[in-house]
């Protein structure tokens, strides 16, 4: 929710220690062809000074002071074959601290892998680099207040199976903005990452994951975030913030965490197939055209959907700072195949001046023992249909033509996925036919008579289940 983000960590000068000697490290020895093992910051520099397509410099385990200078990656360019790789001999055995890490620029199709970051300042990936992996990394930056530990601007960029984790301060695991001021880096893909234990307690700024800013929301990114497992992002109500158009967040699991999947600004963003399970949030929404599908949210303290209302009708060019800041209502979204149950609040709206409008909320199986399922303020042209409520909770504001009350025969399952049961209502019953939706959350296929709710009626087992520490970070396969 943090609207800006200031450095307080900055390159200083060259220093002249280079690093913590590795006992019995190669230094500088070719292991083979292509491939160059070092054990200084100094060889590793020479051999990225040098580095060609293909090449492979393997930093030896231990543990090193950088310059402030930083290890310079400047106008190294691998191909999509055949990238330059920096390794750490082991996952996590070269361990980089110092005011800096690696100092990217006018590079491509580099991949950065395995190390364990300790540096005081933002690992930047810059506008001018594109292509850049980073990899099976462990990242426990200075918990420094207003310290973003990661930061992307250029484009196709790929950040996966790395672990971000173990901070109690303002600041962010990981941002993604783009060149100038209101466009976004491109294509940036997120996936098989661990982010932990966020434990900041102001109101706002802890989020794990920032795709955008305000000034920036309308410019689309194209980013996809998926297959990411979140555990006590308590740092934000937004452990997924989204301020930017265009994007896919999909097959995450958010466990025990404050933070819920925002889109805050910006439009277009389809959320599918993720398990929200205990925490406070779920889902909110803002902004226009928005695709929810194929969630299962669970026992969260707070709230499972809201459509969220809106201090401007949209956001445009042309308005000022001010204006852009604020929520602008939610309009036609589709909010359709979610199973939420067991929520303290399941569908809720907010009271801001502009109500959200032209909605679909259908075939969602919603079920809660207090409360109201549905507990909307202003709306405006929502269409109501084919959703399915239970429990003793009160429908709430919902018309009596968009539901039925029937027991949708749920079960919990050991993975804690409620799935229906043989012979549920909910079985064929979808009556959305102009969605488009091939698989449920499990992965399973919809047929052509859809079930209601995130779960397709199967025998089989689960191709998708919610994820845990072994499907994420720097050891996932």
């Amino acid at each position: 929710m943090r609207r800006r983000t200031f450095l307080k960590g900055s390159l200083m000068g060259s220093a002249a220690a280079l690093a913590v000697p590795v006992v019995g490290a190669a230094q500088g020895a070719a292991a083979a062809a292509g491939t160059v093992s070092v054990g200084s910051i100094a060889a590793l520099q020479s051999a990225i000074d040098a580095a060609v397509p293909g090449d492979r410099i393997v930093l030896a385990n231990g543990s090193y002071t950088v310059p402030s200078s930083g290890v310079r990656i400047a106008g190294k360019e691998g191909t999509s074959a055949a990238p330059i790789t920096i390794v750490s001999a082991s996952r996590g055995g070269a361990v980089l601290n110092g005011p800096v890490g690696f100092v990217l620029s006018a590079s491509a199709n580099i991949t950065i892998s395995g190390f364990a970051f300790r540096q005081t300042s933002t690992f930047a990936i810059p506008a001018d680099c594109s292509r850049i992996r980073l990899t099976r990394n462990d990242f426990k930056l200075a918990d420094r207040d207003g310290l973003d530990w990661v930061t992307v601007r250029g484009d196709d960029a790929k950040i996966d199976r790395n672990h971000f984790h173990h901070r109690g301060t303002q600041g962010i695991f990981l941002v993604v903005d783009g060149p100038g001021t209101t466009a976004m880096a491109q294509r940036t893909h997120i996936f098989r990452n661990h982010f932990a234990d966020h434990s900041y307690t102001g109101a706002n700024g802890g989020e794990a994951i920032r795709l955008g800013v305000s000034h920036r929301a309308l410019s689309t990114a194209d980013a996809v975030v998926e297959y990411n497992l979140f555990e006590r992002c308590d740092g934000d109500p937004e452990a997924i913030s989204v301020k930017s158009s265009g994007n896919t967040i999909r097959y995450n699991t958010l466990r025990d965490s404050k933070g819920g999947i925002v889109l805050r600004h910006g439009n277009a963003t389809t959320v599918s197939g993720n398990h929200v399970l205990g925490g406070a949030n779920g889902v909110r929404l803002y902004g226009n055209d928005h695709l929810v599908v194929n969630n299962h949210i669970s026992g969260t303290t707070s709230r499972g959907i809201v459509i969220g209302s809106g201090t401007t009708r949209d956001h445009h060019d042309g308005e000022t700072t001010e204006e852009r800041r604020g929520n602008d209502a939610c309009d036609r979204a589709v909010i359709a195949h979610n199973t939420l149950v067991g929520n303290s609040a399941t569908i809720s709206g907010e009271s801001r001046t502009y109500g959200p409008r032209d909605v679909v909320v259908a075939d969602n199986v919603l079920v809660a023992s207090s409360g109201s399922l549905v507990a909307l303020g202003s709306a405006t042209g929502f269409t109501w249909q084919g959703n399915i409520l239970w429990g003793s909770a009160a429908n709430g504001t919902i018309p009596s033509a968009g539901f039925r009350r029937v027991d949708p025969l749920l079960r919990k399952d050991a993975d804690g996925v409620h799935r229906l049961t043989a012979g549920s209502p909910a079985v064929d019953a979808a009556t959305l036919t102009s969605l488009a939706l091939a698989e449920d959350a499990d992965g399973h296929a919809r047929g052509t008579a859809r079930d209601v709710g995130a779960d397709e009626y199967s025998t089989l087992a689960p191709v998708r289940r919610p994820l845990t520490t072994t499907d994420v970070g720097p050891n996932a396969s």
